[in-house]
């Protein structure tokens, strides 16, 4: 792996100030995209039940026609595997825009959901690779991803290298190896504070929080009064599982606390008073203004939950304000996004993430491959994503589109969100490695260990990693 190829921060700050364009920002893990697991709480399988059928705002919006449909047709007959999105308006973007691509190609296409879990999907692939295994085409990629697979991908620069020429360069150099264009941009994201504007109203407060002080404030109060009429409701909600999902929220809360990336420079800083305190404050958070099966809980869980109209406030990815907005949401219309709160002093953080596209090496049908990693990612298509989707496009002229800009109204109040990227410069191919060690240790913690002893078993965990 070339870890000059993965995150650098100048390039994610650059990256930034162009999402900011006509009112826009950002910069994916991830909507990660993802210890032993426990059942959910009763709240978020109930929200589940309620919201998970009508997340459909894409499927009532026409996705866009094949652009190079002619040149794709050479490849009619083929068959393709491609390892997708496994819930919410993501999985259901991709039915709808498979289809069409068989439509208007005649190449085949068949959907397999990866594990929700972004360090599951990891191993998967992993175990595909080493068995050099042809059962996958095309795959989804977290933006840490492109070095450590690198070897095992397509260059697609003799087919895609002008089209990549559109896409914000900082993405195209992470996920350029060696010379080799392995992934294309798919779409880019950060974490976001999500809060329910007429709760805010009904219990006094003009503004959604700044601080953590004022979200835990504003949080115990909503949660109190709404219990009255709904015992499961829940003040907050976010990713506690001990997944990748867990290492983008934990670094948001440490670097709002003035404690850094965990790894800043090569050396290894997660063990300070910052870090400590920001996660013994979400330790306190844990069976208080969330449920004790917050530590079970992903992306699709905080969400169901909140939309479901569980939850006063949320952290997550911006893939859920159109799922928030459709129809039959419980909370159309009620809800905003924005930065999450920050210490003092301090500002808002946002983990980096993102998602790319790529084909593997030993698909049997590269070309066909090729043309439909073309069309997911093209112009038209991450219109239509951000449009029926709120994934934010990794194409500026897109951005500034203004069917897009209205789409994404939460960017313009994202301004001040400062990007963290994931250490994976630092760690190169032990990437995974350590961030399972970061994890896991956060998870101990919010199962109710000491931060402070917990953080130094972290760091020589880190500092193996390193070697």
């Amino acid at each position: 792996m070339d870890p000059t190829r993965q995150h650098d921060p100048r390039a994610w700050r650059a990256t930034a100030l162009l999402l900011f364009v006509v009112g826009l920002c950002a910069c994916r893990g991830d909507k990660s995209p993802p210890a032993g697991e426990s059942r959910p709480p009763a709240a978020a399988t109930t929200a589940a039940a309620v919201v998970e059928a009508p997340g459909d705002t894409a499927i009532k919006a026409q996705p866009p026609t094949v652009p190079n449909a002619a040149e794709a047709k050479k490849h009619a007959g083929s068959k393709l595997k491609y390892y997708s999105e496994p819930l919410g308006v993501g999985a259901e973007l991709d039915k709808v825009m498979v289809k069409q691509f068989q439509q208007d190609t005649g190449i085949e296409v068949t959907i397999i959901p990866r594990p929700k879990d972004a360090t599951e999907t990891y191993a998967v692939y992993q175990r595909l690779f080493q068995a050099q295994s042809g059962d996958v085409d095309v795959m989804m990629l977290d933006v840490i991803w492109p070095g450590a697979f690198a070897q095992n991908l397509v260059d697609l620069n003799e087919k895609l290298g002008e089209a990549a020429k559109q896409h914000i360069e900082s993405i195209v150099r992470n996920n350029t190896v060696g010379g080799k264009l392995v992934a294309m941009p798919w779409f880019t994201d950060f974490g976001l504070l999500y809060y329910r504007t007429d709760l805010l109203g009904k219990y006094g407060y003009e503004k959604p929080p700044e601080t953590w002080d004022e979200l835990e404030q504003m949080a115990k109060k909503i949660q109190d009064g709404e219990r009255a009429s709904n015992p499961n409701f829940l003040g907050f909600v976010w990713q506690g599982k001990a997944y990748e999902g867990l290492t983008c929220n934990a670094l948001e809360w440490i670097a709002s606390h003035g404690g850094g990336a965990i790894i800043e420079d090569g050396k290894i800083t997660v063990n300070n008073p910052g870090a400590q305190k920001a996660l013994a404050r979400a330790k306190g958070w844990v069976g208080s203004i969330s449920s004790a099966g917050v530590t079970s809980y992903e992306e699709e869980d905080a969400r169901n939950t909140f939309q479901g109209g569980n939850a006063a406030f949320m952290r997550n990815w911006p893939y859920a304000y159109a799922a928030g907005n459709a129809d039959k949401s419980p909370i159309k219309g009620k809800f905003g996004a924005g930065p999450l709160p920050h210490e003092p002093g301090q500002k808002s953080s946002g983990t980096v993430g993102g998602w790319q596209l790529a084909v593997s090496k030993f698909s049997p049908n590269k070309d066909a491959a090729i043309e439909f990693v073309r069309y997911m990612t093209s112009p038209e298509a991450q219109k239509f994503r951000a449009t029926a989707g709120s994934f934010i496009p990794t194409i500026p002229s897109v951005q500034q589109d203004p069917d897009v800009v209205k789409s994404l109204p939460f960017l313009a109040n994202a301004k001040d969100i400062a990007l963290v990227p994931r250490p994976s410069n630092s760690t190169g191919a032990r990437y995974n490695e350590a961030s399972i060690a970061f994890f896991q240790g956060v998870s101990q913690v919010l199962q109710g260990k000491e931060p402070k002893a917990v953080l130094g078993q972290v760091e020589q965990r880190l500092t193996r990693a390193l070697r």
